[in-house]
Protein backbone atom coordinates (compact mmCIF):
# COMPACT_ATOMS: atom_id res chain seq x y z
CA UNK A 1 0.00 0.00 0.00
CA UNK A 2 1.24 3.35 -0.87
CA UNK A 3 -0.76 6.46 1.06
CA UNK A 4 -3.43 3.49 1.33
CA UNK A 5 -3.91 2.97 -2.21
CA UNK A 6 -2.90 -0.41 -3.46
CA UNK A 7 -0.18 -0.59 -5.98
CA UNK A 8 0.31 -3.42 -8.87
CA UNK A 9 3.46 -3.25 -11.18
CA UNK A 10 3.25 -4.68 -14.80
CA UNK A 11 6.40 -5.26 -15.96
CA UNK A 12 6.56 -6.18 -19.90
CA UNK A 13 9.57 -8.71 -20.74
CA UNK A 14 10.24 -10.29 -23.71
CA UNK A 15 14.10 -11.86 -24.08
CA UNK A 16 15.21 -10.00 -20.68
CA UNK A 17 16.53 -13.22 -18.97
CA UNK A 18 19.37 -11.29 -17.72
CA UNK A 19 17.60 -8.21 -16.63
CA UNK A 20 14.10 -8.57 -15.28
CA UNK A 21 15.33 -10.40 -11.73
CA UNK A 22 16.88 -7.05 -11.37
CA UNK A 23 14.00 -5.00 -11.98
CA UNK A 24 12.02 -6.99 -9.94
CA UNK A 25 14.84 -7.09 -6.59
CA UNK A 26 14.71 -3.48 -6.82
CA UNK A 27 10.54 -2.56 -6.24
CA UNK A 28 9.63 -1.19 -2.76
CA UNK A 29 7.81 -3.51 0.07
CA UNK A 30 4.46 -1.14 -0.74
CA UNK A 31 4.32 -2.38 -4.26
CA UNK A 32 1.31 -5.14 -3.56
CA UNK A 33 1.50 -7.11 -6.95
CA UNK A 34 3.53 -7.53 -9.31
CA UNK A 35 2.38 -8.70 -12.95
CA UNK A 36 5.38 -10.24 -15.48
CA UNK A 37 4.09 -10.22 -18.83
CA UNK A 38 6.14 -12.52 -20.85
CA UNK A 39 5.68 -11.94 -24.22
CA UNK A 40 6.52 -15.44 -26.02
CA UNK A 41 10.21 -14.81 -25.04
CA UNK A 42 12.38 -17.69 -26.49
CA UNK A 43 15.37 -17.47 -23.65
CA UNK A 44 14.82 -18.52 -20.02
CA UNK A 45 12.94 -15.11 -19.03
CA UNK A 46 10.08 -17.36 -17.81
CA UNK A 47 12.67 -19.79 -15.67
CA UNK A 48 14.18 -16.92 -13.83
CA UNK A 49 10.90 -15.61 -13.38
CA UNK A 50 9.27 -18.47 -11.99
CA UNK A 51 12.34 -19.10 -9.84
CA UNK A 52 12.22 -15.91 -8.03
CA UNK A 53 8.59 -16.22 -7.98
CA UNK A 54 9.35 -18.27 -4.60
CA UNK A 55 10.90 -15.72 -2.93
CA UNK A 56 8.52 -12.94 -3.70
CA UNK A 57 5.37 -14.04 -3.92
CA UNK A 58 3.69 -10.74 -4.65
CA UNK A 59 4.64 -11.86 -8.39
CA UNK A 60 2.72 -13.27 -10.65
CA UNK A 61 3.55 -14.48 -14.40
CA UNK A 62 1.23 -13.55 -17.09
CA UNK A 63 2.34 -15.96 -20.33
CA UNK A 64 1.60 -15.13 -24.10
CA UNK A 65 1.78 -18.10 -26.82
CA UNK A 66 2.35 -15.25 -29.48
CA UNK A 67 4.77 -12.66 -29.25
CA UNK A 68 2.00 -9.34 -29.56
CA UNK A 69 4.10 -6.42 -28.82
CA UNK A 70 4.98 -4.04 -26.09
CA UNK A 71 1.10 -3.10 -25.99
CA UNK A 72 -0.26 -6.17 -25.85
CA UNK A 73 1.97 -6.87 -22.53
CA UNK A 74 0.49 -3.57 -21.02
CA UNK A 75 -3.16 -4.77 -22.37
CA UNK A 76 -2.79 -8.04 -20.47
CA UNK A 77 -1.47 -6.29 -17.45
CA UNK A 78 -4.13 -3.67 -17.14
CA UNK A 79 -6.62 -6.56 -17.13
CA UNK A 80 -4.95 -8.11 -14.40
CA UNK A 81 -4.59 -5.07 -12.36
CA UNK A 82 -8.40 -4.31 -13.24
CA UNK A 83 -9.25 -7.99 -11.96
CA UNK A 84 -7.92 -7.50 -9.01
CA UNK A 85 -9.05 -4.19 -8.77
CA UNK A 86 -5.59 -2.19 -8.01
CA UNK A 87 -6.38 1.63 -7.60
CA UNK A 88 -2.83 2.48 -9.12
CA UNK A 89 -1.31 0.35 -11.91
CA UNK A 90 2.71 1.03 -12.72
CA UNK A 91 4.33 -0.05 -16.24
CA UNK A 92 8.01 -1.17 -16.09
CA UNK A 93 9.98 -2.34 -18.78
CA UNK A 94 11.78 -5.55 -17.92
CA UNK A 95 15.39 -4.19 -19.43
CA UNK A 96 16.31 -2.24 -15.95
CA UNK A 97 15.83 1.41 -17.91
CA UNK A 98 13.62 2.63 -15.11
CA UNK A 99 14.97 3.73 -12.51
CA UNK A 100 13.46 2.00 -8.86
CA UNK A 101 14.05 5.28 -6.96
CA UNK A 102 11.68 7.35 -9.32
CA UNK A 103 9.10 4.68 -8.97
CA UNK A 104 7.61 6.87 -5.99
CA UNK A 105 7.59 9.96 -7.93
CA UNK A 106 5.34 8.27 -10.70
CA UNK A 107 3.13 6.72 -8.02
CA UNK A 108 2.46 9.93 -5.91
CA UNK A 109 0.53 11.98 -8.10
CA UNK A 110 -2.15 9.14 -8.99
CA UNK A 111 -2.09 7.84 -4.85
CA UNK A 112 -2.80 11.10 -4.46
CA UNK A 113 -4.97 12.40 -6.82
CA UNK A 114 -3.10 14.70 -8.11
CA UNK A 115 -3.31 13.36 -11.46
CA UNK A 116 -5.35 10.16 -13.31
CA UNK A 117 -2.12 9.34 -14.96
CA UNK A 118 1.76 9.84 -14.38
CA UNK A 119 4.16 9.39 -17.03
CA UNK A 120 7.95 9.74 -16.59
CA UNK A 121 9.79 12.69 -18.63
CA UNK A 122 13.09 11.91 -19.26
CA UNK A 123 14.07 15.15 -20.81
CA UNK A 124 13.71 17.20 -17.88
CA UNK A 125 16.95 15.77 -17.15
CA UNK A 126 20.18 17.96 -17.47
CA UNK A 127 21.98 15.10 -18.88
CA UNK A 128 19.54 13.74 -21.47
CA UNK A 129 21.46 15.19 -24.13
CA UNK A 130 24.49 13.63 -23.53
CA UNK A 131 22.89 9.77 -22.06
CA UNK A 132 20.20 9.28 -24.39
CA UNK A 133 21.67 8.23 -27.99
CA UNK A 134 21.00 11.13 -30.43
CA UNK A 135 18.77 9.48 -33.64
CA UNK A 136 16.58 8.20 -30.59
CA UNK A 137 16.63 11.86 -28.74
CA UNK A 138 15.91 13.56 -32.00
CA UNK A 139 13.20 10.91 -32.73
CA UNK A 140 11.41 11.06 -29.38
CA UNK A 141 11.28 15.01 -29.95
CA UNK A 142 10.08 14.75 -33.31
CA UNK A 143 7.23 12.59 -32.06
CA UNK A 144 6.25 14.61 -29.04
CA UNK A 145 5.40 17.00 -30.96
CA UNK A 146 3.22 15.59 -32.93
CA UNK A 147 1.65 13.61 -29.92
CA UNK A 148 0.87 17.06 -28.15
CA UNK A 149 -0.94 18.19 -31.19
CA UNK A 150 -2.72 15.15 -32.12
CA UNK A 151 -3.21 13.85 -28.57
CA UNK A 152 -4.02 17.30 -26.79
CA UNK A 153 -1.95 17.26 -23.59
CA UNK A 154 0.32 20.23 -24.65
CA UNK A 155 2.50 20.22 -21.33
CA UNK A 156 3.33 16.75 -21.83
CA UNK A 157 6.70 15.57 -23.37
CA UNK A 158 9.08 12.51 -24.13
CA UNK A 159 5.50 10.64 -25.10
CA UNK A 160 7.18 7.76 -25.72
CA UNK A 161 8.60 7.22 -22.21
CA UNK A 162 6.76 3.93 -20.85
CA UNK A 163 7.02 4.73 -17.22
CA UNK A 164 3.88 5.15 -16.05
CA UNK A 165 1.05 5.04 -13.31
CA UNK A 166 -2.69 4.88 -14.13
CA UNK A 167 -5.32 5.21 -11.53
CA UNK A 168 -8.38 2.89 -11.41
CA UNK A 169 -10.77 5.68 -12.75
CA UNK A 170 -8.89 6.05 -15.58
CA UNK A 171 -8.21 2.47 -16.13
CA UNK A 172 -12.23 1.94 -16.36
CA UNK A 173 -12.33 4.54 -18.82
CA UNK A 174 -10.39 3.86 -21.22
CA UNK A 175 -11.34 0.46 -23.72
CA UNK A 176 -8.02 -1.76 -23.05
CA UNK A 177 -8.92 -4.28 -25.79
CA UNK A 178 -8.34 -1.26 -28.06
CA UNK A 179 -5.05 -0.49 -27.15
CA UNK A 180 -2.09 -0.04 -29.92
CA UNK A 181 -0.22 -3.62 -30.05
CA UNK A 182 3.17 -2.16 -30.90
CA UNK A 183 5.69 0.44 -29.37
CA UNK A 184 2.54 3.70 -30.01
CA UNK A 185 1.11 2.56 -26.88
CA UNK A 186 1.70 5.05 -25.09
CA UNK A 187 0.78 7.58 -27.81
CA UNK A 188 -2.38 6.18 -27.71
CA UNK A 189 -2.92 5.75 -24.67
CA UNK A 190 -2.84 9.75 -24.12
CA UNK A 191 -5.26 9.57 -26.78
CA UNK A 192 -7.80 7.98 -24.94
CA UNK A 193 -7.31 9.47 -21.66
CA UNK A 194 -7.80 13.30 -23.20
CA UNK A 195 -11.59 12.12 -25.31
CA UNK A 196 -12.38 11.27 -21.59
CA UNK A 197 -10.70 14.60 -19.91
CA UNK A 198 -7.98 12.44 -17.96
CA UNK A 199 -6.07 14.54 -15.67
CA UNK A 200 -2.11 14.15 -17.04
CA UNK A 201 1.01 14.84 -15.56
CA UNK A 202 4.88 14.71 -16.34
CA UNK A 203 7.34 13.45 -13.80
CA UNK A 204 11.13 14.37 -13.88
CA UNK A 205 13.29 11.14 -14.34
CA UNK A 206 16.42 10.08 -14.97
CA UNK A 207 17.22 8.24 -18.67
CA UNK A 208 19.08 5.01 -18.11
CA UNK A 209 21.47 3.28 -20.51
CA UNK A 210 24.19 0.89 -20.82
CA UNK A 211 22.62 -1.61 -17.97
CA UNK A 212 23.21 -4.48 -20.87
CA UNK A 213 19.30 -3.42 -22.49
CA UNK A 214 19.13 -4.41 -26.18
CA UNK A 215 16.50 -1.88 -27.91
CA UNK A 216 14.47 -3.75 -30.42
CA UNK A 217 13.13 -0.42 -31.37
CA UNK A 218 14.24 0.53 -35.39
CA UNK A 219 13.12 4.28 -36.23
CA UNK A 220 12.67 3.77 -39.70
CA UNK A 221 10.12 1.79 -39.05
CA UNK A 222 8.95 3.07 -35.86
CA UNK A 223 7.63 6.43 -36.80
CA UNK A 224 5.77 5.97 -39.67
CA UNK A 225 3.44 2.78 -37.54
CA UNK A 226 3.07 5.80 -34.53
CA UNK A 227 2.51 8.72 -37.29
CA UNK A 228 -0.01 7.18 -38.98
CA UNK A 229 -1.57 6.53 -35.37
CA UNK A 230 -1.65 9.56 -34.30
CA UNK A 231 -3.31 10.96 -37.59
CA UNK A 232 -6.17 8.38 -37.07
CA UNK A 233 -5.89 9.86 -33.74
CA UNK A 234 -5.96 13.12 -33.82
CA UNK A 235 -9.22 12.95 -36.09
CA UNK A 236 -11.12 10.44 -33.70
CA UNK A 237 -10.42 12.38 -30.58
CA UNK A 238 -11.70 15.76 -32.96
CA UNK A 239 -14.59 13.97 -33.58
CA UNK A 240 -15.17 12.39 -29.86
CA UNK A 241 -14.25 15.30 -28.09
CA UNK A 242 -14.96 18.41 -29.74
CA UNK A 243 -18.04 17.33 -32.34
CA UNK A 244 -19.84 14.08 -30.25
CA UNK A 245 -19.09 15.16 -26.34
CA UNK A 246 -18.82 18.82 -26.14
CA UNK A 247 -19.41 20.92 -29.33
CA UNK A 248 -16.02 23.90 -30.04
CA UNK A 249 -15.82 25.75 -32.74
CA UNK A 250 -12.17 24.97 -32.95
CA UNK A 251 -13.53 21.90 -35.38
CA UNK A 252 -14.42 24.65 -38.02
CA UNK A 253 -11.03 26.23 -37.67
CA UNK A 254 -8.84 22.80 -37.87
CA UNK A 255 -10.98 22.16 -40.68
CA UNK A 256 -10.64 25.60 -43.10
CA UNK A 257 -7.29 25.18 -42.04
CA UNK A 258 -6.52 21.60 -43.16
CA UNK A 259 -8.55 23.31 -46.79
CA UNK A 260 -7.21 25.95 -47.28
CA UNK A 261 -2.88 25.96 -45.84
CA UNK A 262 -2.36 22.74 -48.64
CA UNK A 263 -4.45 24.57 -51.47
CA UNK A 264 -2.99 27.77 -50.86
CA UNK A 265 0.74 25.99 -50.44
CA UNK A 266 0.65 24.00 -53.17
CA UNK A 267 -0.67 26.82 -55.49
CA UNK A 268 2.27 28.85 -54.58
CA UNK A 269 4.84 26.11 -55.52
CA UNK A 270 3.32 25.72 -58.76
CA UNK A 271 2.92 29.26 -59.64
CA UNK A 272 6.38 29.45 -58.16
CA UNK A 273 8.18 27.04 -60.96
CA UNK A 274 5.64 28.26 -63.82
CA UNK A 275 7.47 31.42 -62.89
CA UNK A 276 10.91 30.00 -63.38
CA UNK A 277 9.96 27.56 -66.37
CA UNK A 278 7.47 29.36 -68.36
CA UNK A 279 6.46 33.06 -67.76
CA UNK A 280 5.27 35.58 -65.53
CA UNK A 281 2.77 35.16 -63.21
CA UNK A 282 -0.08 37.46 -62.60
CA UNK A 283 0.06 39.29 -58.90
CA UNK A 284 -3.56 38.76 -58.51
CA UNK A 285 -2.89 34.94 -58.58
CA UNK A 286 0.43 34.88 -56.65
CA UNK A 287 -1.99 37.38 -54.01
CA UNK A 288 -4.32 35.00 -54.19
CA UNK A 289 -2.11 31.36 -53.11
CA UNK A 290 -0.19 33.90 -50.65
CA UNK A 291 -3.53 34.66 -48.40
CA UNK A 292 -4.78 31.20 -48.69
CA UNK A 293 -1.20 29.75 -47.44
CA UNK A 294 -1.25 32.18 -44.59
CA UNK A 295 -4.95 32.04 -43.76
CA UNK A 296 -4.46 28.63 -43.76
CA UNK A 297 -1.86 28.63 -41.05
CA UNK A 298 -3.89 31.10 -39.13
CA UNK A 299 -6.55 28.67 -38.99
CA UNK A 300 -4.25 25.85 -38.06
CA UNK A 301 -2.65 28.27 -35.49
CA UNK A 302 -5.74 29.58 -33.24
CA UNK A 303 -7.33 26.01 -33.63
CA UNK A 304 -4.34 24.36 -31.75
CA UNK A 305 -4.29 27.64 -29.02
CA UNK A 306 -8.26 26.54 -28.79
CA UNK A 307 -7.68 22.94 -28.53
CA UNK A 308 -4.44 23.93 -25.84
CA UNK A 309 -6.66 26.20 -23.66
CA UNK A 310 -9.82 23.87 -23.01
CA UNK A 311 -7.45 20.98 -21.70
CA UNK A 312 -5.54 23.55 -19.79
CA UNK A 313 -7.14 21.99 -16.32
CA UNK A 314 -6.05 18.67 -17.65
CA UNK A 315 -2.25 19.48 -16.75
CA UNK A 316 -3.71 17.91 -12.52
Amino acid sequence: MYKNKSVAVVVTAHNEEKLVVKVLETLPHWVDKVFVVDDCSDDKTVEVVEKYMKVDVRVELIRHAENRGVGGAIQSGYRACLENNMDVTVVMNGDAQMHPDDLPHIVDPVATDIADYSKGNRLFHGEAWELIPRYRYIGNAILSLMTKIAGGYWHVADSQCGFTAISLKALKCINIDKIFQRYGVPNDILLKLNIENMRVVDVPIRPVYGVGEQSGIRLYKVIPDISFLLFKGFFSRMFGKYVIRDFHPLVFFYIMGFIAFPLGSGMGLYYFFYRIFVGPVTPITALFAAFLTLMGLLFLLFAMLFDMEYNRNLKE
